[in-house]
C-alpha cells in the first residue's frame, strides 16, 4: 500500500482513542520518533509537546532503554508470572523500592494505569474485609478526577465526565468536590468541607480515598493547594481509611519532585504508578501497598490478592522500566522541571491577556492554557503544520507536558503553538465530533 491507501485502510478498520471509527482518520502516519520528535512519512517533523499522553519522559526512544529491550528479547520476550518469577522483574522491584518514598514496598506489576487503579481499589476492599469490615467497599473520588477507561477506574472518574454514556455498568461511589483552591493560591480551609462532609456521611461504607495529588489530568487539567492532601492524609487516619494517590500522570518528576505527594510530605496508603515508568517504551504499571496493608491482606483469611494479568511483570517491560529508573536516577531531573517550568511560566502567563483566554495554569512540566471556547480541529491541524509542534488539545484545554530533556527553544517553540491555537477563532459546538477528546 502506498501512503494515501495506508490512512485510507486506518480510516475505515481501525478505531482511534475517542474517535469514531470513520471519517475521523488519523491526522499523520508517525514513521520515526527519536528525542523531542516523531517524523511523519509524508516529512513533517513535530516536535511531541505532550510526551506522547505524558510516557515520553527521557524522549521517544532513548537508546538506553532501547538497548535493554533488545538484550531481554534474546533471552525472554515473555513468561507467565504464576508460578514462575525472573531477574527483570526482581530488579525492577529492587529498583523500586530504593526509588519510592520509604514504607512503599510491596508492588503488584500491572498492565497499564487503569488496570493499577483497579487493583488499588480491590486492595482496598480486600484490606478492609481483613479487619473484619466487609461492609466497606465503597470508595470516595473527586469531582474533575481521572483515573482510567476500564470499567472500575472509570468508576471512580468524574462522575459528570467523559464516561456518562457508561454509568449503567459501573459500580456506584461517592464524589466530593474538586479542590477550588489553586496550587498558586493560599489554602481556604472551606475547600476541604465537601470531602469531610463525605466521609463523616458515609463513614461504614467507606474502604478508602482515591485522588490525582496536585494534579488532575485527562478531565481538567486542574493544579490544586497541596495543604489538600495534608488535610486528607489526616481525615483518613482519623477515620480508619484507606489513601490511595494515582500518580499515573503526575509522578517521575512531572509536577516538580520526584512524586507529587511530595508537595504535602505525604505518605499513601497504595500508590498507583505508570506512564514514564518505563519511559514510554512500553506499557507497565505498578499498584504499590504499605506494609501495613499488604500484611493485614497477606495474615487474613482469604491471604491471596485476587488479581493476576496475562502480562504481569513481561520481562521486556521490565527491562525497559529497569531501564527508565537508571535514567531517572542519573540524570538530574528536577533541575530540568525547574527550568521548564520557569519557560513556560515566561511564555504562557502573559496568554491571560488573549481574548479567548479563561485561564493559564503551571507547575512543573505542566502548562496549559484554558480557552473559553475551542478552535476547530482544522485550525488547530493548521497551527500544527505550520509550527511543527504536535499538540493534542481536549475540551477546551491547550496543553502541553513535555519530555524532560525538551530545550528552551523548543519550549519555546511548543508555547508559540500554544499561542497561536489561543488567537484562532472559536468553532461552532458540534456533538461528537471532537476527536480530540482525552
Amino acid at each position: 500500500m502506498n501512503f494515501k491507501e495506508k490512512l485510507q485502510f486506518d480510516s475505515e478498520h481501525l478505531w482511534h482513542p475517542y474517535a469514531a471509527l470513520k471519517n475521523t482518520p488519523a491526522r499523520f502516519l508517525a514513521k520515526t520518533a527519536h528525542g523531542t520528535t516523531i517524523e511523519t512519512a509524508d516529512g513533517l517533523k513535530l516536535i511531541d509537546a505532550v510526551s506522547s499522553w505524558w510516557c515520553v519522559a527521557h524522549g521517544h526512544n532513548a537508546p538506553e532503554i532501547v538497548q535493554a529491550i533488545q538484550q531481554q528479547s534474546e533471552k525472554m520476550c515473555h513468561v507467565m508470572f504464576g508460578g514462575f518469577t525472573h531477574e527483570p522483574a526482581i530488579e525492577l522491584g529492587e529498583r523500586l523500592v530504593r526509588f519510592l518514598p520509604q514504607g512503599l514496598n510491596k508492588i503488584f506489576y500491572a498492565d497499564s494505569g487503569s488496570i493499577a487503579v483497579e487493583c488499588a481499589a480491590k486492595m482496598a476492599v480486600q484490606y478492609q474485609y481483613a479487619k473484619g469490615h466487609p461492609e466497606k467497599c465503597k470508595l470516595v473520588a473527586l469531582k474533575g478526577g481521572y483515573h482510567g477507561d476500564t470499567a472500575g477506574a472509570m468508576a471512580l472518574s468524574d462522575p459528570d465526565g467523559m464516561h456518562v454514556l457508561f454509568r449503567g455498568i459501573m459500580p456506584h461511589h461517592f464524589f466530593a468536590e474538586r479542590p477550588n483552591c489553586r496550587a498558586d493560591e493560599p489554602w481556604n480551609d472551606s475547600d476541604f468541607k465537601s470531602m469531610e462532609k463525605m466521609v463523616e456521611e458515609h463513614l461504614g461504607e467507606i474502604a478508602a480515598v482515591i485522588c490525582e495529588p496536585v494534579f488532575q489530568g485527562g478531565n481538567g487539567m486542574w493544579l490544586y493547594n497541596a495543604v489538600y492532601l495534608k488535610k486528607l492524609r489526616e481525615l483518613c487516619d482519623r477515620c480508619g481509611i484507606l489513601l490511595i494517590l494515582d500518580e499515573i500522570a503526575s509522578g517521575f518528576y512531572r509536577t516538580g519532585p520526584r512524586f507529587a505527594m511530595e508537595h504535602a510530605q505525604i505518605l499513601p496508603d497504595i500508590l498507583c504508578i505508570g506512564k514514564a515508568l518505563t519511559g514510554g517504551s512500553m506499557t507497565m504499571a505498578a499498584c504499590v501497598a504499605s506494609e501495613e496493608v499488604a500484611d493485614t491482606i497477606t495474615n487474613s483469611r482469604i491471604s491471596a490478592f485476587m488479581h493476576g494479568p496475562t502480562y504481569m511483570a513481561n520481562p521486556l517491560a521490565c527491562a525497559a522500566g529497569i531501564a527508565s529508573l537508571s535514567l531517572f536516577e542519573s540524570r538530574d531531573y528536577g533541575a530540568s522541571v525547574k527550568r521548564i517550568e520557569s519557560r513556560l511560566k515566561q511564555n504562557l502567563l502573559p496568554m491571560k491577556s488573549l481574548e479567548n483566554a479563561a485561564d493559564v495554569r503551571v507547575l512543573g512540566a505542566i502548562g496549559v492554557l484554558e480557552l473559553k471556547a475551542k478552535p476547530s480541529n482544522e485550525d488547530i491541524l493548521k497551527v500544527i503544520r505550520e509550527t511543527g509542534v504536535w499538540l493534542r488539545p481536549f475540551c477546551n484545554y491547550v496543553y502541553t507536558m513535555p519530555p524532560l530533556i525538551t530545550t528552551d527553544a523548543e519550549i519555546d517553540r511548543i508555547c508559540e503553538a500554544i499561542r497561536l491555537v489561543g488567537e484562532c477563532e472559536p468553532a461552532p459546538i458540534v456533538s461528537g465530533e471532537d476527536d480530540f477528546h482525552e
